[in-house]
């Protein structure tokens, strides 16, 4: 077996998590299982980009945790059972980075790359030939700070003001423009 370096990198796709892999909980927190639920369609987009032979990985800033309204074990009790449903789709993520900090207390918050440089390095990913999917500014600031090249906006109730290679209405159609980019 060739030693890591050694071995061609990984293409990767990066979600968003709240408004992208689940629904928005608007301007609260998703702070239990109960109360994440899949976007829909989702599912299908993520089983696409195993298919494709594409890394998932989860990017998501939860500074519920850091502002004391979850617990790290209430977010990663949300992240393991997720990763359970997933699975049992073919559907699971390779790696997941969150960022916990208050804002102004870190170095990887977004639109800070760091999450992706991390996940870069533990997952051995190309960033030329992956792609990042979001629904705020700062998440496609962020795959900008990281040179990846391709980016998918959903559309939400926030204002645009970063350019994204491609935006759709709704999770539904994430399946069919990453059947055409992948």
């Amino acid at each position: 077996m060739e030693p890591a370096h050694m071995t061609p990198p990984h293409r990767a796709v990066f979600f968003d998590r709240d408004g992208v892999v689940n629904i928005s909980p608007g301007a609260g927190y998703v702070t239990t299982w109960e109360s994440f639920h899949f976007s829909p369609g989702i599912i299908d987009a993520l089983r696409l980009c195993k298919e494709r032979g594409y890394l998932t990985v989860l990017v998501t800033s939860q500074q519920g945790v850091g502002k004391g309204i979850m617990s790290q074990a209430d977010l990663d009790d949300i992240h393991a059972q997720m990763q359970t449903r997933l699975q049992n789709e073919n559907a699971c993520f390779d790696g997941i980075y969150a960022c916990t900090h208050l804002a102004g207390t870190c170095t990887c918050r977004k639109p800070s790359a760091e999450m992706i440089h991390n996940a870069v390095k533990d997952l051995h990913i190309d960033t030329a030939q992956s792609l990042l999917i979001g629904d705020h500014d700062r998440d496609i600031q962020m795959a900008h700070n990281a040179s990846i090249p391709i980016t998918i906006r959903i559309r939400g109730e926030k204002e645009i003001t970063v350019s994204a290679t491609t935006t759709l209405d709704s999770t539904t159609e994430l399946r069919a423009a990453l059947a055409q980019l992948l």
